[in-house]
């Protein structure tokens, strides 16, 4: 059975809300964030982005705080004797990004008045919603956006797209992301499909075909711009990936034919 003690949905509260339990509460706590927080997970302090799911068992730290403006979140204190509750492999403490928010959402709002209703069949719907509820949760932490470091090999990602003339190396990406190299590489190759390295390399063709297109720049600068030390190097990678020197890519674009 599940006993709730206070659950609400669409709490509001200013910029400078903390909620720190340094010792946890004797009782479970499901949280869903509206907004952007900031969670204790594995000793610091980190950034989530709005819609996570949080489950703190009892006696476990719980420490999150607002980031922005406001602050909002749906959240249920609750006891429970249930398996499906009590062996749960939801990671406990660790925020899970839930890619249906709105649907999750409702079930606040139909435990919230279940748990006002004085009816017949009260515990037996609260205990389903539970189920509902917790399945969702199963789900969502299954899921690649919540694999662990995938936040972080994402962030590593966006800025290797968006740089891709920075001396990138794998010891580098590795720091970056706060990983062994070895771990970073297959970590990376598992969650993206492609090595970290075999990326750098797509990203730095991808901009010196733009540059090849669009503008007059010499050769010897779009390498340098796109993180080559020669052209020899840029030369002979260009035409591995592309079947054809720069000066015949460029060639081949600006032919009338």
């Amino acid at each position: 059975m599940n006993t709730i003690f206070y659950v609400g949905y669409d709490a509001a509260h200013p910029a400078d809300f903390i909620y720190d339990i340094p010792e946890g509460h004797d009782f479970w706590l499901l949280i869903l964030t509206q907004t952007p927080a900031e969670f204790w997970v594995n000793g610091e302090i980190k950034a989530y982005p709005a819609n996570c799911a949080v489950l703190y068992p009892p006696y476990q730290k719980i420490m999150y705080r607002a980031c922005s403006d406001q602050y909002v979140n749906d959240w249920v204190r609750f006891l429970s004797d249930e398996s499906y509750v009590l062996e749960t492999a939801i990671p406990l403490g660790t925020p899970i990004l839930l890619p249906d928010p709105g649907y999750c959402h409702q079930l606040f709002q139909l435990l919230a008045t279940e748990n006002f209703l004085q009816c017949d069949y009260r515990e037996l719907s609260i205990d389903y919603l539970f189920r509902i509820m917790f399945n969702k949760l199963l789900e969502a932490s299954q899921s690649i956006e919540n694999k662990p470091h995938y936040q972080d090999l994402l962030h590593l990602r966006k800025a290797i797209n968006h740089n891709p003339g920075l001396e990138w190396s794998v010891s580098i990406m590795a720091d970056y992301v706060h990983l062994s190299p070895g771990y970073l590489q297959s970590l990376y190759k598992t969650t993206f499909g492609i090595s970290c390295m075999e990326d750098v390399i797509q990203s730095r063709i991808r901009l010196a075909k733009e540059r090849l297109i669009h503008g007059q720049s010499r050769i010897s600068d779009i390498s340098e711009l796109c993180g080559y030390r020669n052209v020899e190097h840029f030369s002979r990678q260009f035409r591995q990936v592309v079947g054809c020197t720069p000066r015949s890519y460029r060639r081949s674009i600006m032919s009338p034919s």
